[in-house]
Order: C-alpha cells, then structure tokens, then sequence
C-alpha cells in the first residue's frame, strides 16, 4: 500500500481535525527539501520541537530543525542533538521543575527515550499529504473518540494493547524518539509544553505510528469499521422515548377527532 494511499484511508475513517504530521530524522550528509522553512533562518526564533509539529499540523508548513533551532532541552536530547551530559542525568537541573525532588528528575531523565548523540542532524516534519520525503514516523491528534479508533486499529492484527509512554510533557519523546526505536504505535497525552507553547487543545491528545506500521493500521481501520466500530460513534436510536405524560395527552387530544 502505498503512503499517500494508507493516508487518505486513514483520514476518511478517523476524520482528524488537524493534518497528520509526517517525521524523518535525517543525517548531516542528507539534503533539506527547499520548500521546509527553518525556524531560527526563516522565523527569527528558535522553538521547541512541538511548536514545529503544531505549525505542520496546523498551518500546513514544512519545516526542518536543527539544533541551532532547538529552544526546549528535552527535545534535543530525545532527538541525539546534544549529549546526555552527567547533570542532567543526575537530575541536579531543574527540570523536569514540577516532579517531586531530585531522585526523581534523574528517574525520569534516565528513562526517557533518547537517540544516539550525532546519529542525526535535522529533523523534518510536514503535513503526510505535503510530504516530499520517506517519513519514519506519521503523528495523529485527536480527541479520545479518534484515538481510540487508531488503538482499537493497532490491537485488530495482534491482540496487543497499545503503550503509553505518557509524563505529563515531553510529548515529543512519545511522539517520535519511542516510535523510531521501538517500531511500534504510540498513545501519547500530550502536557507541559505542548500545551503552554504548542496550543495543544484541552481534548487534544496523540497517537504516533512507525511508518512500517502505517499500512496495518490503515487495513484495520477498514476492517474494524465494516465490524461496527465507527467514528463518529454511532449512538444507539432506536428505542422509544418517555416523555412526561401531559405530552401522551396532548397528543390524544390531537389525534381525537371528536374533541
């Protein structure tokens, strides 16, 4: 199946409000598309990795960022921009600030998933259908209603539940860092950032897909639709209501035709 084609499946069944945002990571000998704007070239400002993901999903853009791009640490670090040095790893760095103490920020700072320091130089991101380049990765927001049809999607050909490798914030982590080294779909509750800066709505949240994934996904999605499971959820009509009674009079009332 081809890209494009697992796409517009995808989008006539879940029916996203936002455009899905396709990602490749690329090397340092890999050329940029001419038409991806960079945000500390072309905007004056760096910005953190899920204000490019909102831009692509929103406005339509391409973009591509390398570090000189990169405003939020995390994000360079999930994205092997910078090295995972000792104090961060320690957790002596106030971040991530709103965690418990120290033992803590090292816990999770540890635990978040991070490609090798130099693999990659630039990530890019630009709406699927736009896409002039083999994504990796393909990212979905929606609400919870959309996302659950992805996930009852991704369980149609294994039985497996779906992981969530969900914080709170870092969302770009579970977006793209865990799906690229695990191969495997990811539901992500997007917080932090993606909500103060990337304007994430309240009822917003993601699923991310590894690009080999992409076409499973899309047949499930047909396949679970023909089984009864739709977005929009169909809501159960028929029945009869019950109204209160002066309405059972008022209708007797009409429908006499001696009164």
């Amino acid at each position: 199946m081809e890209f494009q084609q697992a796409i517009q499946i995808i989008e006539k069944y879940v029916r996203p409000q936002t455009f899905p945002v396709a990602v490749r990571l690329i090397q340092s000998d890999e050329a940029v598309a001419g038409k991806a704007k960079q945000p500390k070239q072309d905007f004056g400002a760096a910005m953190p990795v899920c204000q490019g993901i909102a831009l692509a999903r929103r406005y339509g853009w391409s973009l591509a960022m390398g570090q000189e791009d990169m405003l939020c640490p995390l994000g360079s670090l999930t994205l092997g921009f910078v090295p995972a040095k000792q104090k961060i790893l320690d957790g002596e760095f106030n971040i991530q600030f709103w965690v418990k103490d120290q033992a803590v920020r090292a816990r999770m700072t540890q635990n978040m998933p991070r490609l090798t320091y130099g693999r990659f130089s630039r990530i890019l991101m630009a709406p699927a259908h736009r896409a002039d380049f083999e994504p990796q990765v393909v990212i979905f927001y929606g609400n919870p209603a959309q996302l659950a049809r992805f996930v009852q999607s991704a369980v149609y050909a294994t039985g497996e539940a779906v992981s969530s490798p969900s914080t709170g914030g870092f969302a770009c982590g579970g977006e793209i860092t865990q799906p690229f080294l695990s191969d495997e779909c990811q539901l992500v509750m997007t917080g932090g950032g993606d909500r103060a800066i990337a304007q994430s709505h309240d009822h917003e949240a993601a699923f991310a897909i590894p690009a080999s994934r992409l076409e499973s996904i899309a047949q499930g999605l047909e396949a679970t639709h023909k089984a009864g499971m739709r977005y929009p959820t169909p809501s159960f009509l028929l029945y009869q209501a019950h109204f209160p009674p002066v309405f059972s009079e008022l209708m007797d009332y009409l429908e006499n035709e001696e009164q």
